[in-house]
């Protein structure tokens, strides 16, 4: 009984201490990962995007190519960009670099190198009444992130093609909120002459950013957990990753500290490299024995 109780204590005070100064660590490598892809600074100032050589070059998180600030190209986009007009040597550099990121380190990238997973991390600290950690349907929902991939990012732009036989990003185009926010708002805020163009597009794409904040404040990551296609891509490789999680099942004493503490409801006692975990390191940080490596 005391040494249930002395456990107790640990897991409390484990706890206590990763949800403060541990969780900010992990927001500053965000932040300065979100600057790093981001510091084309210029292009704030003249309202242009970069153009450079290293916007043929990928960037593992989901980070818009139109941000006038990128300095590379967002996966997804540049999946899109030319899985319908047969550019097969691009095609495979895109492919090839979702897969070798995700075998190397599996969804590491939404929980540390993702500038929009940050924002959606800030989001959620603001207060509210009452924050969802999950509902009925939950599970099912996190599906819908496979259909976007497979539908938006894959089919759509391979097979919807104009008369050149080029196929539109429809991903970037008709959900993504990341576009909006990196890309065009600041864009439509710097150019005037971009105005007379908007349309029930713009509008449309900025009624789901609105509606991504408000449900970032309520649930925890809900576009990582619901819609993301670049979740779902490196989700599948989390088992199988060069760096993953192990639990010591002989030194873990079945507390469940790590799986109160995930915010992406996995238990990694029972599945260390759940396709939903984001590689935070929350239940590595709060475990009382070690347990987790």
């Amino acid at each position: 009984m005391d040494k249930n109780k002395g456990i107790n204590h640990s897991v409390n005070k484990n706890e206590n201490r990763y949800i403060g100064t541990n969780e900010w660590k992990r927001h500053g490598v965000q932040v300065l990962w979100a600057f790093f892809t981001n510091s084309y600074l210029l292009g704030f100032v003249q309202g242009k995007i970069y153009r450079g050589r290293l916007k043929n070059l990928c960037v593992p998180g989901l980070n818009c190519y139109s941000c006038p600030g990128a300095v590379g190209a967002c996966p997804i986009g540049a999946m899109q960009a030319v899985i319908g007009n047969w550019n097969f040597k691009f095609a495979f550099y895109a492919a090839g670099f979702l897969m070798f990121v995700g075998a190397l380190m599996g969804r590491f990238v939404c929980g540390f190198l993702c500038p929009f997973g940050l924002i959606q991390d800030l989001l959620h600290k603001i207060p509210f009444p009452k924050k969802l950690r999950t509902f009925q349907g939950d599970k099912l929902l996190r599906k819908l992130k496979y259909v976007i991939l497979v539908i938006f990012v894959v089919l759509l732009p391979m097979f919807v093609v104009d008369i050149l036989g080029q196929g539109a990003p429809y991903f970037c185009k008709l959900i993504c909120p990341v576009g909006t926010l990196e890309g065009g708002l600041p864009l439509v805020l710097l150019n005037k002459s971009m105005h007379s163009a908007l349309g029930w597009l713009y509008a449309w794409k900025n009624a789901a950013l609105l509606v991504t904040i408000f449900l970032s404040v309520l649930i925890y990551r809900p576009f990582c957990k619901y819609i993301c296609p670049l979740g779902a891509v490196y989700s599948i490789f989390n088992p199988i990753s060069v760096f993953r999680y192990r639990v010591d099942k002989e030194t873990c004493v079945d507390c469940a500290a790590c799986a109160k503490v995930c915010k992406m409801q996995v238990n990694p006692v029972d599945n260390a490299n759940h396709p939903e975990c984001i590689r935070c390191g929350a239940c590595k940080k709060v475990c009382p024995v070690n347990a987790i490596h």
